[in-house]
């Protein structure tokens, strides 16, 4: 079921659009023009950013897209066009090219030799829904002034701290109206708000080295209560930050080899994202970006049979999760939100779909993955909120570090790289230390930890409790041609991995 309202009113300016009537118009013209289906978005998405450095602004923008698209069914084939004219008779054209669009798709296909025909899986009608995310102030609403002198004032806390050269300030903020409906009878108004706020301190010492430290609170869909509310220690971070960077400025590099390897949710969520949450979207492991974001080890055909990792790996996809950035009420097809497995018990279970790619593979019902970042673009299959379930009673970050003879602890997320079909990956941090005998023992340079999915997973030998949880995530997950960009969250607690390859970063470059 869909995440339970908040209190929040929508838009009263949005709902001020001629959202019935234009939707009317062009579903009617689709209707009269043979359309077997046929759905109409309208989107508002408003999005604005601040930029700081060394407590001075540097860069803001503020940017509103507004428009509408028409998507058919016709004679077996999609058709799809936008338009921004806000009359009934251009919503009636709109409709008319994504006829024509799918006219020419079948006469294309048939002169391929192409048999497929477009059917989508079923969906109950869900008439006149609302929903808004979970969120008490909108950023929107606060003055930019405030906005740009807390940066400004947490920017001058690093600067003031020992060594730290200089530091970056940066605030991305969006609010996203969308109304929805098709010719099933479904029609849907959502707002969303989401921001994303990240500093940066920077240390160069007298030999011209330098290295840099952020901020681990994650993006979220929360309002401007995050930076004020106490939803986030800030005070606390802005004020280690500076500690941590001296000593990383200082510390050895690692040993590469094999070692016992700590995760912290501030790093964890991004091995998730990228070798299952990629790897379990279907239409990748059907091949459809094979020509461009790649394919998955993770094939239809292993579907309750391949061994993702260790039996303690449980990973969800959801749409409903407050905060999430991925969380909606309906999806872009009006499918409702869902929360399912996507691995049970080390075993997958489950992939991320959209309605027809649901139909084309058998499935009875779409789980609610159909996105599209624009009212110019046609949505497509999009990540969920693809998260690793802690252990219900496991231990604390602590107590699994403590369980370790030889090993590293790894925190925040830094850089990435992983191959076409999500299989073989590696990750760097934001802060590494050595673990002897159970205890940290300094922070650690150079430190990346490389894998094969199912081989790391496999590793996975215990998972923190409820207490280690935390939403990680991201605004930038790309996907599609025209590229479409989204945000996505990803939970997961602590963990803890078996014999991982540790490399130096510093002495693998040096063999290039």
């Amino acid at each position: 079921m869909p995440a339970a309202p908040h209190a929040h009113a929508l838009d009263e300016s949005f709902l001020a659009l001629p959202l019935r009537a234009l939707a009317d118009a062009a579903l009617a013209r689709a209707r009269a023009l043979g359309a077997h289906h046929a759905d109409f978005r309208l989107e508002r998405i408003r999005g604005a950013s601040w930029r700081l450095r060394d407590a001075r602004t540097s860069g803001t923008s503020d940017s509103t897209d507004l428009g509408y698209a028409v998507r058919v069914v016709h004679g077996g084939a999609w058709g799809f066009a936008s338009g921004v004219d806000l009359t009934m008779d251009a919503a009636a054209r709109v409709a008319s090219q994504a006829v024509a669009m799918a006219k020419l798709s079948a006469k294309v296909a048939e002169g391929a030799g192409s048999k497929d025909q477009v059917e989508l899986a079923a969906e109950p009608a869900h008439p006149d829904r609302t929903w808004v995310s979970s969120y008490e102030v909108n950023p929107f609403d606060v003055p930019d002034a405030d906005k740009t002198g807390l940066l400004a004032e947490w920017s001058a806390r690093l600067l003031a701290a020992p060594g730290v050269a200089h530091a970056d300030a940066s605030l991305m903020t969006v609010q996203e109206n969308k109304f929805y409906a098709d010719t099933a009878g479904t029609s849907t108004t959502q707002q969303r708000i989401r921001l994303h706020p990240q500093l940066t301190a920077v240390a160069v010492d007298p030999a011209g080295d330098f290295d840099s430290m952020r901020t681990l609170a994650p993006p979220v869909g929360r309002g401007w209560e995050y930076l004020t509310g106490g939803h986030w220690d800030w005070d606390g971070e802005l004020a280690r930050i500076p500690e941590y960077l001296a000593e990383k400025m200082r510390a050895p590099s690692v040993e590469a080899g094999t070692y016992d390897l700590v995760v912290d949710p501030s790093n964890l969520w991004l091995t998730i994202h990228e070798s299952i949450g990629h790897a379990t979207e279907l239409d990748r492991a059907l091949g459809y970006e094979a020509a461009y974001a790649g394919t998955s080890f993770a094939t239809f055909d292993r579907l309750g049979t391949l061994a993702y990792g260790s039996e303690i790996m449980n990973v969800t996809g959801d749409r409903t999760a407050e905060h999430g950035l991925a969380t909606i009420g309906y999806d872009d097809e009006g499918v409702a939100a869902q929360s399912w497995d996507l691995v049970k018990d080390g075993t997958l279970v489950g992939y991320q779909l959209d309605r027809r790619i649901a139909k084309l593979t058998g499935f009875a019902r779409s789980n609610g993955c159909a996105y599209a970042d624009s009212p110019s673009h046609v949505p497509v299959q999009r990540m969920a909120n693809v998260s690793l379930r802690p252990a219900p009673q496991g231990p604390s970050t602590d107590e699994l570090i403590a369980g370790v003879e030889r090993g590293v602890y790894v925190v925040g997320d830094r850089s990435w790289s992983i191959d076409m079909q999500r299989y073989n990956f590696q990750f760097t941090q934001q802060r590494a230390y050595a673990i002897r005998n159970g205890r940290l023992c300094g922070q650690l340079r150079d430190v990346a930890y490389q894998g094969v999915t199912p081989e790391f997973w496999g590793s996975l030998t215990a998972l923190g409790g409820p207490q280690t949880y935390v939403l990680g995530g991201a605004f930038n997950c790309g996907k599609a041609q025209p590229g479409q960009v989204a945000a996505v969250s990803h939970g997961c607690p602590s963990a803890l991995f078996r014999g991982v390859n540790i490399l130096n970063t510093s002495a693998e470059s040096g063999r290039e």
